[in-house]
């Protein structure tokens, strides 16, 4: 069995507990955190787990394998570096960390120490963006042309993150796994309403070298519930609405045609209506699924699909993404 700490009982943490405690291969240790209160709660819900606030203790365990960090993003870097330079494989849940340079450097610690280095992209391993990759690299919906998402939601007011780095690693991460290409260039803008310098909502668009755009709009500031994906492409259509409790996929038949022999722009561009599918797609806890592969990886030394690299290209687009922001919106090019 492996060995694990979850770091951060919080809103997502206890999500992970409830997964490491339930999975058969895994040997739920610790569960560390800072507030008393939730640490009794998770001795009362899981027992037998052992608890504590002392992370440096937990570290010196030589039978722990793997630490699962879900605290606060600020301080991800740090616990991060911490655990590596204790031989512990690591998994950080999204954000990977606030710094291009400080991802780079967690990944060539994870590699100079043969160790795991996971990043919580939880989407790439929902089995509709899966299946929606599977056709976009199979061609079945054609070229894809744009690639627009919402996340939005009147929800928690964050102190230390804007809903730009909160919530749009979800979709950056899904949308690069998707194309599997990074933007050339981003544009964001937003606006701070609630609390000066914490922005609320946030619209921004990426660039591609092919000319095709990928838009996403985050807010904790909204009337509406959304989680919603929606890919235009030169062939078919798609729509993933994460909200919906079974149909969470639709693919539509429809496009712009253009004919050979014509006497107006109108014959010359025609439009079609198909039909409208609903895929089946065997159902499963997505976070279920990425905490299963952790410990895969552990177990067989493999490199994750959200590996450190992959922590790093949604790290970049949203550093760029947030210059971009406080510049009002000026293009910020990515290297």
């Amino acid at each position: 069995m492996i060995r694990i700490a979850v770091v951060g009982a919080g809103g997502w943490g206890k999500n992970l507990v409830r997964n490491y405690f339930q999975i058969a291969e895994a040997d739920l240790r610790y569960v560390c955190d800072l507030d008393e209160k939730r640490l009794e709660a998770a001795e009362s819900q899981f027992p037998g787990i052992r608890t504590t606030s002392d992370f440096d203790a937990l570290l010196l365990d030589t039978e722990l394998d793997a630490v699962v960090i879900a605290t606060s993003a600020p301080t991800h870097y740090s616990l991060a570096k911490r655990a590596l330079l204790a031989n512990k494989d690591v998994y950080v849940e999204k954000p990977f960390v606030l710094d291009v340079a400080e991802a780079k450097e967690l990944i060539k610690l994870a590699e100079d120490r043969e160790r795991i280095l996971m990043v919580g992209h939880l989407l790439e391993y929902h089995p509709v963006v899966e299946k929606l990759r599977e056709m976009i690299k199979s061609g079945e919906l054609g070229d894809i042309y744009y690639v627009y998402s919402q996340r939005l939601n009147l929800g928690t007011v964050r102190q230390d993150e804007n809903a730009l780095w909160n919530f749009a690693p979800h979709d950056i991460s899904s949308i690069l796994f998707l194309l599997g290409k990074e933007p050339v260039d981003i544009a964001a803008r937003g606006q701070s309403y609630l609390r000066d310098g914490v922005e609320d909502v946030v619209f921004f668009t990426l660039t591609f070298a092919d000319n095709s755009m990928a838009n996403i709009h985050v807010s904790w500031l909204d009337p509406h519930k959304v989680r919603k994906l929606t890919i235009v492409g030169s062939n078919k259509m798609a729509v993933f609405d994460d909200l919906e409790a079974t149909e969470k996929l639709r693919i539509y038949d429809k496009g712009a045609e253009f004919a050979t022999d014509y006497d107006s722009y109108a014959e010359y561009v025609g439009l079609r209506f198909g039909d409208v599918t609903i895929p089946y797609i065997k159902s499963g806890e997505p976070l279920r699924t990425e905490c299963m592969h952790f410990l895969d990886c552990i177990r067989d030394r493999t490199q994750p699909l959200s590996d450190g690299y992959d922590g790093l290209r949604v790290v970049k687009v949203l550093d760029a993404a947030q210059r971009s922001l406080k510049n009002n919106g000026v293009p910020v090019l990515l290297d």
